[in-house]
């Protein structure tokens, strides 16, 4: 008597088309403009700016906030071409909040290593440590007219280095005195003077400050402060996007 043969295993199914390819990383992105640097040490620049979309803050005086919804999702390898094509050599990366979406780490490693200088703007709401070291980090503290003070992530300042820059965007006397306070607690002050950090920016809500008024409380307590205002917002409309 012959013994029956085994069963045959069904054969599995077909992978549907494309499922065999590693997915290309991608951001959603509110803007890529260019134009003219208007904050921070870089300010009279040109540079093309990548908006990426989306902000776990909401600031009282933000002037961005068309880029907390929506956005065009874009794979990391256009937005690299299109720096590209436009060909300045400064990049910043922006948003909403850059920082909160990790590929945006990925995106600025691939720029630097495309060559261009790059800059990011950021909250210091959220954990700066991954970034690589050859960026340029903007990063704005909080004040508490911003009405998201708490949300400082003060671990932040422990990992800025020579090449990064700090900012208060200040609304009123009540956040200079705060950002004055700041200054001198946490050191910074001495570390603009020792060169571990680039520079600290006071930027007056626009159209909201005495600007007489802050220059003169900037002398009168002798901080090493950069006092900028928005040039973008002077050069065009302020209300205007992707300047």
């Amino acid at each position: 008597m012959s013994t029956p043969a085994p069963p045959v295993p069904p054969s599995p199914e077909p992978a549907p088309p494309g499922a065999d390819r590693e997915v290309e990383p991608f951001l959603r992105i509110t803007e890529v403009f260019h134009s003219i640097q208007g904050e921070s040490t870089w300010s009279g620049m040109p540079c093309t700016f990548i908006r990426i979309t989306g902000c776990p803050l909401r600031c009282t005086w933000c002037d961005t906030t068309y880029s907390f919804h929506g956005g065009e999702r874009r794979t990391l390898d256009s937005l690299v071409e299109e720096a590209e094509a436009i060909g300045t050599r400064l990049v910043e990366v922006t948003g909403g909040e850059p920082l909160a979406h990790p590929n945006a780490f990925v995106l600025v490693e691939r720029l630097l290593d495309r060559g261009f200088t790059v800059l990011i703007e950021t909250s210091g709401a959220v954990d700066v440590s991954p970034r690589d070291p050859r960026c340029h980090l903007i990063m704005d503290l909080k004040c508490p007219g911003s009405g998201e003070v708490e949300k400082n992530l003060w671990s932040n300042l422990d990992h800025l280095t020579a090449h990064d820059e700090v900012k208060f965007v200040v609304a009123d006397r009540t956040d200079y005195e705060w950002m004055r306070d700041v200054i001198r607690e946490r050191g910074l002050d001495r570390r603009v003077a020792d060169g571990t950090l680039r520079a600290l920016l006071v930027s007056p809500v626009h159209d909201a400050v005495d600007l007489e008024a802050l220059a003169g409380w900037i002398l009168g307590d002798r901080l090493p402060v950069r006092f900028q205002l928005q040039l973008h917002k002077f050069i065009w409309d302020a209300d205007r996007k992707g300047v």
